[in-house]
């Protein structure tokens, strides 16, 4: 009996390692898939840094949406706010929206709180809403893994673009032809959406902190 087991409890911490890894890679409870291009954006109802209730509903007549997951605490965040900034500037008159959502837990990552959102977003200015998603089930909907990570939606609300804003957190490092999020939106008010390439690319950023 022993001898025929043998084999079996040699691999049993390989095999629980192995279990243990496959588990973590299913994220937490509840958590889709990332969406697919072509998939319909899932509808929220967040409190926005003013206390105000925001709904992907009210932007119904803009031509272009951008849900980008963010944070505070994160340096990969902190390096594309500025240009996020200048993009939802620059496409203003446009009727494209940008709106930053927040999923971050803070007993995990503090200074991602509400009090320190609403802080971080008077002292840049935010030219958009900056959204707590404080049981971060849309996050799950979104299937969002990071941040930063961009999903953007045309008119009908049909995802055309996910992932990078660019290649580079470095603003002097990044070609034309890398500015992942810019382009797109530009196919899309060019009325060329057939032409984002690429369409889906993998955030780089940090994990977000989910409750435990």
């Amino acid at each position: 009996m022993t001898r025929a087991l043998s084999p079996f409890l040699n691999r049993a911490p390989l095999l629980l390692l192995l279990c243990i890894a496959l588990l973590a890679a299913c994220g937490p409870e509840g958590h889709s898939e990332t969406l697919t291009i072509g998939a319909s954006a899932p509808a929220f109802s967040l409190k926005n840094v003013d206390e105000a209730v925001v709904s992907l509903a009210d932007y119904s007549d803009c031509h272009v949406v951008c849900i980008v997951f963010t944070c505070n605490h994160c340096p990969f965040a902190k390096a594309y706010e500025d240009r996020l900034i200048q993009l939802q500037k620059a496409y203003d008159k446009d009727d494209v929206q940008f709106i930053l959502i927040n999923p971050n837990d803070p007993t995990i990552k503090p200074e991602d709180s509400f009090p320190n959102m609403q802080k971080r977003a008077a002292e840049k200015n935010y030219p958009f809403p900056y959204l707590i998603d404080e049981t971060q089930d849309i996050a799950k909907a979104y299937g969002a893994f990071r941040t930063p990570e961009v999903y953007l939606f045309d008119a009908g609300r049909k995802l055309v673009y996910h992932g990078l804003i660019d290649n580079s957190t470095e603003e002097k490092e990044v070609q034309e032809d890398k500015r992942y999020l810019k382009l797109a939106i530009d196919h899309l008010l060019a009325g060329t959406p057939e032409q984002i390439d690429p369409k889906d690319t993998k955030a780089f950023g940090c994990t977000i902190k989910w409750k435990k």
